[in-house]
């Protein structure tokens, strides 16, 4: 039974804390952004904070699926199973990490994020064009830039989605992960970001993170035991 995507789900419910610190600011901005008409109807307010989430889940999907894609062409070209349970395990230990970053006991991590600056650099301006956000369909186009902030955990999913090693495994993992966070960001943008300041809790950061850690290392011993997703193009041998 091929767990990665329960995984990528509670990996997402786990990061609640780490959501709220790091994204919560953005949430609260974006509904105070919404005019005040949109803002004091709580239905109206819902159905844009959606909407931005819906455009962040389907960035995510993308690099999913690009994830997925590279691993798949490892896989192809090592011709072994084996490099499929080698990139797994791989994203295990990243997961392990992030969980000790999102706690405050591995700060190095935070390197991982530089990764992505350079693209931010070149799409935060084309989410400053779409503000202010009058319609959903330009919610979603924000939050699909949005989706692209960099992230240590989102990599380290990433990272899972490449040990798929296949495009459309890769993708549902990471929309997946972003639907597990989807409670919490969503929450947090209709209480006008005041969730965020719980967020930057030590107590409750450790907690997130710990929990996080323990996920990666069950993803380690699950991997150890050499369990290729039955229908993957792995197991089939559909990629040679």
């Amino acid at each position: 039974m091929d767990i990665s995507l329960p995984v990528a789900f509670v990996v997402g419910l786990l990061s609640t804390v780490h959501c709220v610190g790091m994204c919560g600011g953005v949430m609260g901005a974006l509904s105070f952004a919404l005019p005040p008409a949109t803002r004091d109807r709580p239905a109206q307010l819902a159905g844009f904070l959606l909407a931005y989430n819906v455009g962040r889940i389907l960035s995510y999907a993308l690099a999913g699926a690009l994830a997925g894609g590279l691993g798949l062409t490892v896989v192809q070209s090592s011709g072994s199973v084996g490099a499929a349970n080698a990139l797994r395990a791989a994203a295990g230990v990243l997961m392990v990490l992030a969980g000790f970053h999102l706690a405050g006991w591995l700060p190095a991590v935070a390197r991982l994020e530089r990764l992505g600056a350079p693209l931010w650099r070149l799409l935060e301006p084309y989410a400053r064009r779409l503000v202010p956000v009058h319609t959903p369909s330009r919610a979603v186009l924000y939050g699909a830039v949005w989706g692209w902030l960099p992230c240590g955990l989102v990599y380290a999913m990433l990272g899972v989605a490449a040990g798929q090693a296949g495009i459309a495994a890769g993708a549902a993992t990471m929309a997946a992960f972003g639907l597990g966070t989807l409670p919490t960001l969503v929450a947090t943008g209709l209480f006008a970001g005041r969730l965020h300041r719980l967020g930057r809790g030590p107590l409750l950061q450790r907690i997130g993170g710990a929990a996080v850690a323990l996920v990666g290392l069950a993803t380690l011993v699950y991997v150890l035991y050499g369990n290729v997703p039955a229908g993957s193009p792995v197991a089939t041998g559909s990629w040679r």
